[in-house]
């Protein structure tokens, strides 16, 4: 459970797909129960990070490790029966199973039940026999995030979780987040568009540029700097 596990370690991380480097000797830590949000421009690395730490992009050189254990090298389901899970941008849900199908068939042990992912998102619950190509964009995320949590991971890795979602859905998902926190202590690394949003959240921010990390600290210290941000994120502080 993520109460006694969670830390990830980075060092000199070179990664990318096929030939290409995105990740470019990047190191980083992120310590047990800490939410972390990780921002930048469009292409500098973020899904990149999150695959290569979930083994779905390889890393060419460098170490990566969980709980003080090196994981570089290893497959995916390894790395997840270990505490990792990534709730991917395009959510990926089974879409002939039903909600309850689709959370029965990622459960492992028994922290996480569907009567559990329904308490967390009861708008499942009301859809709970429904397939998931029959799903809204917003009930869709939920069940993808359900579906993560059903692993009962220790690391919750999650890309660009409110994309096109309405700001009521957003709102919903964001409460959910912070019951997460609060009640399992779960780390918790999140790939966001909007800054204010993901700053607001997460009291630590990553910000990636090139491939690199270009900023590392208090959330507070980088929204109290707009002109910082601004160079950082191409983007308007206020």
């Amino acid at each position: 459970m993520a109460e006694s596990g969670g830390h990830l370690a980075l060092r000199n991380v070179f990664a990318g797909p096929g030939s290409v480097t995105v990740l470019e000797d990047l190191s980083l830590d992120i310590l047990p129960g800490e939410t972390v949000a990780l921002l930048g421009r469009n292409g500098v690395g973020k899904t990149t990070l999150l695959e290569t730490l979930m083994g779905l992009c390889p890393a060419s050189s460098g170490v990566i490790e969980l709980d003080g254990h090196s994981v570089r090298g290893w497959p995916t389901w390894r790395r997840s029966r270990c505490g990792l899970a990534l709730v991917p941008q395009e959510r990926e849900v089974f879409p002939s199973l039903s909600v309850v199908e689709n959370l029965r068939v990622a459960q492992r042990g028994d922290d996480w039940t569907v009567e559990r992912a329904f308490d967390l998102f009861p708008r499942l619950a009301q859809r709970k026999l429904h397939r998931g190509n029959e799903l809204s964009g917003g009930e869709q995320q939920m069940l993808a995030i359900a579906r993560a949590l059903m692993g009962s991971p220790d690391v919750l890795l999650l890309d660009e979780p409110l994309e096109g979602l309405a700001p009521i859905i957003v709102h919903s998902l964001l409460e959910a987040f912070h019951r997460l926190r609060q009640e399992t202590g779960m780390t918790m690394l999140l790939v966001e568009q909007h800054a204010e949003v993901a700053l607001d959240f997460a009291a630590r921010a990553l910000v990636l540029v090139r491939g690199r990390v270009a900023f590392d600290g208090q959330s507070r210290d980088l929204r109290a700097d707009p002109d910082h941000m601004a160079r950082l994120l191409g983007v308007s502080g206020g």
